[in-house]
């Protein structure tokens, strides 16, 4: 039987805690504590100027996309990826603030949303996925298929060949 990963958060708070900590006594201890105190304060100041942003424009490419009859579900994705950014740069703390700017930052976002797709895939299944997120683009590989029993030398053998295209359904 599987365990959930809910019963991982008691050990994962107090060792977030453990680290938070750590950082802060290494930062302090390069830069000092007063200019540490006032990193952590611009970064939680930054996330939270940030998560306003991040949810208005969140909601106006929901908006556009609803209207041009695109599937809204990578802005929408994209979206929770930002404002989970944001939030871990408003919490007080620079593992959480580096985690925050990582995911605000485009490569991480991209990764990111990318999991995100997935993770909705999963859940809710092919059919409200391919709604939300649109049709997904395949390549399909397909190769000659020779039966060994009746392989001789005299059959040209075709080279494989790819197909691309979209699942509609």
């Amino acid at each position: 039987m599987r365990r959930s990963r809910m019963a991982y958060l008691p050990f994962v708070f107090p060792l977030l805690a453990i680290a938070e900590i750590s950082a802060f006594v290494a930062v302090a201890h390069l830069i000092g504590a007063g200019w540490a105190f006032l990193l952590l304060a611009g970064f939680t100041l930054a996330g939270f100027a940030l998560l306003r942003q991040e949810g208005i424009r969140g909601w106006r490419h929901f908006q556009e996309a609803a209207a041009a009859g695109r599937p809204p579900g990578a802005e929408v994705a994209n979206s929770l990826v930002g404002l989970g950014g944001a939030l871990l740069l408003a919490l007080p703390g620079f593992v959480t603030g580096l985690a925050g700017l990582a995911l605000l930052l485009p490569p991480g976002r991209i990764v990111a949303r990318r999991g995100v797709e997935r993770f909705a895939e999963r859940r809710l299944g092919g059919g409200v996925t391919g709604d939300l997120f649109g049709p997904r683009k395949v390549r399909v590989h397909v190769e000659d298929t020779v039966d060994s029993t009746v392989v001789t030398d005299d059959v040209p053998r075709q080279p494989a060949a790819a197909i691309e295209g979209e699942i509609v359904r």
